[in-house]
């Protein structure tokens, strides 16, 4: 078996959630990354390590991505070999939500630079240093990518994933009833059914 598939699990998430995708990938090994890292220039040091050693050996090499692991495969994966990316309730734009969060936490830029941190009621800390990484560092996807979105997703608005879909040729597949944290099993149903619709040979 020379293909590989990894899992890449959202805040919060588990590599134990990869099992799920062994029986919609059976062409492939499918594996979770336990990753450490909580900032894009975390990953940026610890992704390209831990792909290298992994998938060095595998003709090809698909990624299922959650939240805001997505967003650090962006970061730090574009040069990477991916064949194909299956991104779920990805967060794409970073700027945009460090942004609705300091409305959200009434928390000025202001405040913000002369603080560097601020704790929040959302259980988040935002950070400057991390704001201005996001805006210094936009992401640069090309690889071939499918997104699947919930319709009330309360992090990222559809007009910010549509432009992005758009902007890299994604597809982009809206689940009307789904939040940003699919989970139940109707919505598990519903990635199953959307992951065999697109693993095909063909993008």
């Amino acid at each position: 078996m020379r293909n590989a598939v990894i899992y890449i699990h959202g805040k919060g998430g588990s590599i134990k959630e990869a099992f799920h995708y062994r029986s919609l990938f059976t062409d492939s090994d499918v594996m979770g990354f336990d990753y450490k890292a909580r900032s894009p220039w975390e990953a940026k040091k610890e992704f390209p390590g831990y792909f290298d050693r992994t998938c060095r050996d595998y003709e090809s090499v698909r990624i299922v991505a959650n939240s805001i692991g997505a967003f650090f495969a962006m970061s730090a994966l574009s040069e990477m070999r991916i064949e194909k990316a299956y991104f779920i309730s990805p967060v794409v734009n970073m700027e945009n939500l460090i942004a609705n969060m300091m409305t959200w936490a009434n928390v000025t830029e202001e405040e913000l630079r002369d603080k560097g941190e601020i704790d929040t009621s959302l259980g988040e800390t935002l950070s400057w240093e991390y704001l201005c990484y996001v805006r210094e560092h936009p992401v640069h996807w090309t690889a071939p990518t499918h997104i699947l979105y919930g319709a009330k997703d309360n992090l990222t608005p559809l007009e910010t994933i549509s432009a992005f879909a758009n902007q890299i040729g994604a597809t982009l597949t809206i689940m009307e009833n789904g939040e940003h944290r699919l989970h139940t099993e109707e919505q598990m149903r519903f990635i199953d059914d959307w992951i065999q619709r697109f693993n095909q040979d063909s993008v």
